[in-house]
């Protein structure tokens, strides 16, 4: 649930989104709680994505293990860009902790806190 990758390094992913009428996470004209968390988590997956190709190797798996420190300020509208921003603080082993935010313009909408576990052995895209 992203539009475009505008920054990915090692560490740092950066995405943009307009939010859609007729998107599955949008209620009453608003992009709900989950639609933040899910795109905080799709834009550390594509900067995962992104990486990965980048070194010519195949794109990992991940699932969200954990949410901490979940805070939601304000629900984007219909037709509202969203900025999202994720870091990756810390791996180890298979989990990576992640902090994640969405901005609309200047103004920070949502963060929070989550490991994901990713499986290096298994593609998530086959050739």
């Amino acid at each position: 649930m992203i539009g475009k990758v505008t920054e990915a390094d090692e560490k740092h992913t950066q995405t943009t989104f307009t939010i859609l009428a007729d998107n599955a996470l949008v209620e009453d004209g608003l992009f709900t709680a989950g639609g933040l968390i899910e795109n905080m988590a799709q834009t550390a997956g594509a900067g995962t994505g992104y990486m990965a190709i980048h070194n010519g190797k195949p794109m990992p798996m991940g699932y969200i293990a954990a949410l901490k420190h979940v805070q939601i300020k304000a629900l984007p509208k219909v037709s509202d860009t969203i900025i999202t921003e994720t870091t990756f603080v810390q791996t180890l082993m298979s989990f990576h902790l992640v902090k994640g935010r969405v901005m609309i313009g200047d103004n920070e909408i949502a963060n929070c806190e989550f490991k994901i576990f990713v499986t290096p052995d298994k593609a998530a895209v086959k050739e």
